[in-house]
């Protein structure tokens, strides 16, 4: 097997392995990975804004709404005026999205992090590199590399 095989097939396992996690995520907790992130982070925080929700997750504010929106008719969540400056809404975490919580499994990106935490900086450093890089290749603008990630099982 030449290297781009062995690079995609590697690439493939990583997205298998998101597509997993997401679908145990949505039977045990009804959420999406990104949901829970967001419902993660207003458990963290206790309350929070959507600003400060975009920003952590490194989104933008409308995808933030949006994903809060849905949050919200699930019951996850909810909307409330700041005690302390009119102009913010802020985000509380609701009794059925704590019990979402618990029932989720643990965090694709929860064991990665501790993993990841676990190696050496010099391996840290390194996957980063390496990461940013086939990050970079993925968004080029053709499309070109996407198309062979996705064509159907190995």
């Amino acid at each position: 097997m030449d290297r781009i095989d062995v690079c995609l097939i590697a690439l493939r396992r990583i997205l298998r392995a998101t597509e997993v996690h997401g679908k145990e995520l949505a039977q045990s907790a009804g959420l999406t990975p990104v949901q829970l992130r967001v419902v993660q982070i207003v458990a963290e925080t206790g309350s929070t804004t959507g600003t400060a929700i975009a920003r952590r997750m490194h989104v933008a504010p409308a995808t933030v709404t949006a994903m809060i929106d849905k949050l919200e008719r699930l019951g996850h969540v909810t909307r409330q005026q700041s005690q302390t400056d009119r102009r913010q809404t802020m985000i509380l975490l609701t009794e059925a999205g704590r019990t979402a919580l618990e029932r989720a499994p643990d965090a694709l990106q929860q064991r990665f992090a501790a993993d990841f935490d676990a190696l050496p900086d010099w391996e840290q450093a390194m996957m980063i590199s390496v990461l940013e890089r086939v990050a970079s290749m993925l968004d080029s603008q053709d499309g070109s590399p996407a198309a062979v990630l996705y064509p159907g099982e190995l």
